[in-house]
């Protein structure tokens, strides 16, 4: 049993859409106080941009660069926790999980009118598990809280004055 951002494309798999979530682009606070004013796209260019080593993302649904049609990263990191830790501290830009945001109350959503990613997680589970009653049951406990932690998160991260 796995939770992945996509679905697989081969192998005796089921599959099951657990939901949707949202990414945003999104700097601390201090950061945006200082830096150079964005309120296009085209202006994310003019900022420090923190994601992924790109050569090392392995789903096209990470890329989430692809989309500001930014090809450069200048703090790159393939842990989010080290990419969110950076943005906590005022090193630039980046794309934040809605559902994080939450956590880190100092990062502020940037741009919400110009650019909202939606990616999805996914259920895969082997076809031989199919019939196992607690594994059913495992599953249906895991797929319920995560959609209702997700939605209790993101409505969170969309409070009035991006208060949390």
């Amino acid at each position: 049993m796995a939770v992945t951002v996509s679905p697989p494309v081969a192998g005796r798999m089921t599959v099951r859409k657990i939901g949707d979530y949202k990414l945003h682009v999104a700097a601390a606070k201090s950061y945006l106080e200082t830096a150079p004013d964005i309120k296009t796209i085209a202006d994310l260019r003019d900022h420090p941009i923190v994601g992924c080593i790109p050569d090392m993302i392995f789903d096209k649904e990470l890329d989430y660069l692809e989309p500001l049609g930014l090809r450069r990263v200048q703090l790159a990191s393939n842990s989010i926790s080290v990419q969110m830790n950076l943005l906590r501290q005022g090193a630039g830009l980046g794309i934040v999980h809605d559902f994080a945001l939450p956590f880190a109350p100092e990062l502020r959503r940037i741009l919400t009118e110009h650019l909202s990613l939606t990616r999805s997680f996914f259920l895969i589970r082997s076809t031989d598990d199919r019939h196992n009653r607690r594994l059913n049951q495992f599953a249906q406990v895991l797929v319920s809280g995560l959609r209702v932690e997700i939605q209790r998160l993101e409505a969170l991260a969309e409070a009035p004055g991006g208060k949390f």
